[in-house]
């Protein structure tokens, strides 16, 4: 499986096992709060470049939305490929900061061995797997163990910026929506992507703010965003697509 998913081309170089030294581990990020502060001034630096000056509430919500997509994307990838789930824990997964431009993450790593799987998975027998009934099982422990590694982000990144606890789980549920969609969508089958992310979110189920808003439209599959990157705050950007703050709801 890990070749299989290392192979896809997904826009950002995944990895299964200890990355280079230069990666920066989860859960050394949320231990210490002062390291967002840091990697928001290097966005500053970039945003300055390309707009001409930068904007507190924007490092704080491309950052916000940044990290959250680091084990969202990797659970949602996981599961559309292989109907598998892996170990979420801050200290399971790590990123490489892009060191030239944009500081977004470009690369994403899964660290354990540990994963979660249906009980006709080929390696149901593994001595990590843990086998579960059923898809709604499999989806009800990936919404579970990303829960519990986004409560332990907010809880470290709301100490740095000024945003509210309702804004930091808007953006994980973005996030966790997002993810399943976007890896049907580089796997081939963007609905089947959509039916992930119904599964994932079905309803609305603490501590996300909302069930899955995923609908066809006549433009093709469209989502409502709960929270802001607050990229249109930038001298000459326009607003992302479905701006929460500046587009109605689609």
């Amino acid at each position: 499986m890990a070749e299989s998913v290392a192979r896809l081309d997904v826009g950002t170089e995944i990895r299964f096992g200890v990355p280079p030294s230069d990666w920066t581990i989860c859960s050394e990020l949320v231990a210490e709060p002062t390291r967002f502060d840091l990697w928001r001034k290097d966005l500053a630096g970039w945003m300055a470049e390309q707009y001409g000056e930068s904007d507190d509430r924007a490092t704080a919500g491309y950052v916000m939305g940044w990290y959250l997509h680091v084990p969202a994307y990797l659970a949602g990838l996981l599961f559309h490929t292989a109907r598998r789930v892996p170990s979420l824990k801050p200290s399971d997964i790590a990123f490489r900061i892009c060191a030239e431009g944009r500081p977004h993450p470009d690369g994403l790593a899964v660290l354990s061995d540990e994963f979660a799987c249906l009980p006709d998975d080929p390696a149901s027998n593994h001595p990590a797997a843990t086998v579960v009934a059923n898809e709604a099982a499999l989806a009800g422990l990936l919404r579970a163990r990303y829960a519990a590694h986004a409560a332990q982000f907010v809880a470290s990144f709301g100490q740095v910026v000024r945003f509210g606890r309702r804004t930091l789980w808007a953006a994980a549920t973005d996030m966790l929506e997002y993810a399943p969609w976007a890896a049907g969508r580089v796997c081939g089958d963007e609905t089947a992507g959509v039916t992930d992310a119904a599964l994932i979110l079905p309803e609305k189920l603490d501590p996300f703010v909302s069930a899955s808003t995923l609908h066809l439209t006549d433009e093709g599959w469209k989502r409502r965003r709960r929270s802001c990157c607050f990229h249109y705050v930038l001298p000459n950007a326009a607003p992302c697509t479905a701006c929460p703050r500046t587009c109605s709801a689609g």
